[in-house]
């Protein structure tokens, strides 16, 4: 079902990724079809069990696997396309939520950190969650007047 070159240069996981990605949207892999196990896939390439486990978790992030406990992994149902500029704005929302708690705790004011605000753009959902994070200092920072 699956080529994988260890040889090649591209990781295996990445591989594998970019392998199920081109047979579900070609419509060679439909919903519900059970992949093989990670056992069976990391025995049948010799590569270690993580690696194949790995491309499997990170397809299920991007929804195009689902889980079933104690089932095989399947080809999920499909879902309305995602905007690839949403889906890079979930993924560092996490880091820009960190941000935003560690910019708190150190009482930074919104805009205090430099040239970081104009980037981001008014009205985009990244100054939305710093502004509405972002508190005015209560004591001057250290350093300041």
């Amino acid at each position: 079902m699956f080529t994988l070159d260890p040889h090649s240069g591209i990781p295996i996981y990445r591989q594998l990724q970019e392998q199920v990605r081109r047979l579900v949207a070609s419509g060679q892999l439909r919903a519900g079809v059970e992949l093989p196990s990670v056992r069976d896939l990391a025995l049948a390439h010799a590569v270690n069990p993580m690696t194949i486990s790995k491309a499997y978790s990170l397809l299920e992030a991007e929804g195009l696997l689902q889980r079933n406990r104690g089932r095989p992994m399947t080809v999920a149902p499909r879902r309305r396309a995602v905007d690839p500029a949403e889906r890079r704005l979930k993924q560092i929302e996490p880091q820009a939520e960190a941000l935003v708690q560690s910019a708190r705790q150190l009482e930074l004011a919104a805009g205090a950190g430099g040239p970081a605000r104009p980037y981001l753009g008014e009205g985009s959902r990244m100054t939305d969650t710093w502004s509405k994070h972002a508190t005015s200092p209560k004591t001057p920072v250290v350093g300041r007047s």
